[in-house]
């Protein structure tokens, strides 16, 4: 039986201490999709929301969240990241984030490509909330995680 990694011996929450792991490149990919009215992601593809450009400022708000995930879930350790990439995408019902980050470190960069795709995903909501009553987030799951080891 697998144990919880964020809970000590009687159950209360503490940061894993990963002190005695091994530095490895640590790569995670998520994605996500937000579901728009077809007027609404016309908008978009043509750049007509009041609030600017959409997949733009997404993709730059899913960059800062992850740099910033250690700040917005207490366990989280704060990484040096080496990359974040974020990308938006029209889909025909909506908009599909995808997110990968890596960072050569002793812990798994997860929840900071998760972090990317739902803050990407929000600001997309927050742009089209006043034209769009209908919006809908879901889907937001990692893809993929690896860590290799950094050959000496």
């Amino acid at each position: 039986m697998k144990t919880l990694t964020h809970t000590d011996s009687e159950g209360n929450a503490r940061m894993v201490d990963v002190g005695d792991k091994a530095v490895q490149l640590r790569i995670a990919k998520a994605s996500g999709i937000i579901h728009l009215s077809p007027d609404t992601l016309n908008l978009i593809s043509q750049n007509l929301m009041k609030k600017g450009d959409v997949l733009t400022v997404a993709e730059i708000a899913g960059i800062q969240a992850a740099k910033r995930t250690s700040e917005l879930i207490p366990l989280c350790h704060n990484i040096l990241l080496n990359k974040v990439l974020v990308k938006a995408e029209i889909t025909d019902s909506g908009v599909s984030i995808y997110s990968e980050v890596r960072c050569t470190g002793t812990t798994g960069v997860e929840m900071e490509a998760l972090t990317a795709v739902s803050i990407a995903l929000l600001t997309i909501y927050d742009m089209c909330k006043a034209v769009d009553k209908t919006m809908v987030i879901e889907a937001v799951k990692l893809i993929e995680k690896t860590k290799t080891n950094i050959p000496c």
